[in-house]
C-alpha cells in the first residue's frame, strides 16, 4: 500500500534532529474511533512542523491492539495516509512494536507494509527475559524493519537495561535511533556511552525524558573512545509531551539545535524555560500520582483547544486524577509562551474538514 523508506533514508533524516509527537487516540464519547478528529490531529502535527509521527505507542494506548478494539492497523493507516498527503512522505513515521517476539514481528510486518520508517521497540512484555533473549528479539525485528531502540522507565512498564545490552544492541546494523526515557540521569548516560563506545556514531539519540526535555537537548555528552574524546548530543525528541502545543515545541527544538550546532553559550533564560517545560509536564502527565492521568491529561489539553471532543480513553477508568484539571489550569495560565492556542484556532476548521 505504501512505500517504506530505506534504512539509509531513515538514517539521513533522524540524525538531523526532529520533533516527533507520540500521537494520541481520538475517540467519541462512546469510545469509538473519531476518524475526523484523528485526521485533524495528524494534520495539526504536520502543519506545526513536526518532523515525525509516532503511532501505536503508549500515548496511542496499547489497548488498540485488543482484538475487541481493533484499532492498531486503522490508526496506523490514517497516519500514513495523512503523512503522504500532507508532507509528501517527508515526515518520519515511527510505529510502536510491543509484545513477545511472535506478536512483535507481526506488528513490525504491518508497519513495513504500511510504509513506516522504523519500529519503536518496547521490551515491557519481556521483563523476565535474559539479555541474550532481548538481543535475539531485537535481531528478529531488525530483519523486518529499522529499529528505534527504547529505554522505558520501569514506573510505567519498562525494565532496567544495562550498559552491556545497549552495547550489544548497537552491534545490530538495523539500529537507527534510540529513544531514551528512563527518567534517570545515570541510565540516560549509560545508553549514550554504550552506543558511542560501540562506534555507532550513525545512531541518533532522542529524548523521551519528559522531566528533562530542554536540558537533554542542550547537554553535550563526552566520552573517550580509542584515546580520543567523542562528543554526542541528543538531537530530537519522541515525546507524548510534544503531542500538545506542538508548534511551540518545534520552535523550542529549533532554538536548542541552533545553540548546539553553533557552539553558542546557553543563556540563563533557556534554563528557566527548561523548568517551565518540566513544570507543565508534571501537571499534564500527572507526575504527582505516578502518571496515572498521563494520557487523559494530554487529551484534556487537546480538548480545550478543540482538537479533541473529550478526554476519553479506551479504558473508562482512565481519567484525570483528582486535582489534575486545576493543575493544568495553573500551568496553562503560568506559561503562555509554551502554548500554541492561536495557531490551532486559526487552522482548526481546515484540519477538521
Amino acid at each position: 500500500m505504501f512505500e517504506m523508506a530505506s534504512i539509509s533514508d531513515t538514517r539521513h533524516r533522524l540524525p538531523k534532529g526532529v520533533v516527533i509527537p507520540a500521537c494520541p487516540l481520538a475517540l467519541t464519547e462512546s469510545r469509538r474511533l473519531d476518524e475526523r478528529r484523528q485526521r485533524a490531529l495528524f494534520r495539526y502535527y504536520i502543519a506545526a512542523g513536526a518532523g515525525g509521527l509516532a503511532v501505536g505507542v503508549h500515548t496511542t494506548q496499547f489497548a488498540i491492539r485488543d482484538p475487541k478494539v481493533g484499532l492498531f492497523r486503522p490508526v496506523l493507516e490514517i497516519a500514513a495516509e495523512e503523512s503522504k498527503c500532507r508532507s509528501k512522505g517527508e515526515v518520519v513515521l515511527v510505529g510502536g512494536i510491543c509484545g513477545q517476539t511472535r506478536q512483535a514481528v507481526s506488528e513490525a510486518e504491518t508497519l513495513r507494509e504500511l510504509g513506516y520508517d522504523a519500529g519503536l521497540v518496547s521490551l515491557g512484555a519481556l521483563r523476565t527475559a535474559t539479555e541474550d533473549e532481548l538481543v535475539m528479539h531485537c535481531r528478529e525485528l531488525g530483519r523486518v524493519i529499522p529499529l528505534f531502540g527504547f529505554y522505558l522507565q520501569p514506573a510505567v512498564g519498562g525494565r532496567h537495561l544495562p550498559v552491556t545490552f545497549w552495547r550489544r544492541l548497537a552491534e545490530l546494523p538495523e539500529l537507527v535511533a534510540v529513544k531514551i526515557a528512563p527518567f534517570n540521569r545515570y541510565q540516560t548516560i549509560d545508553v549514550i556511552r554504550a552506543v558511542t563506545e560501540a562506534g555507532r556514531d550513525d545512531v541518533a539519540f532522542y529524548t523521551g525524558n519528559d522531566d528533562h526535555i530542554v536540558l537533554d537537548l542542550l547537554t553535550p555528552f563526552c566520552f573517550v573512545r580509542n584515546g580520543k574524546t567523542v562528543r554526542r548530543h541528543i538531537v530530537g525528541g519522541l515525546l507524548g509531551h510534544w503531542a500538545i502545543w506542538t508548534r511551540k515545541a518545534v520552535a523550542l527544538h529549533a532554538r536548542c539545535r541552533k545553540l548546539v550546532t553553533g557552539g553558542l553559550p546557553v543563556p540563563l533564560r533557556m534554563m528557566a524555560l527548561a523548568n517551565a517545560v518540566t513544570d507543565a509536564n508534571a501537571a499534564i502527565f500527572d507526575a504527582a500520582n505516578g502518571y496515572a492521568g498521563c494520557i487523559p491529561g494530554i487529551h484534556e489539553v487537546l480538548r480545550r483547544q478543540g482538537l479533541m471532543a473529550g478526554n476519553w480513553c479506551l479504558n473508562p477508568n482512565e481519567t484525570l486524577s483528582a486535582g489534575q484539571a486545576a493543575e493544568i489550569d495553573r500551568v496553562t495560565s503560568a506559561y503562555p509562551m509554551l502554548r500554541d492556542d492561536d495557531f490551532v484556532e486559526a487552522h482548526l476548521d481546515e484540519w477538521l474538514k
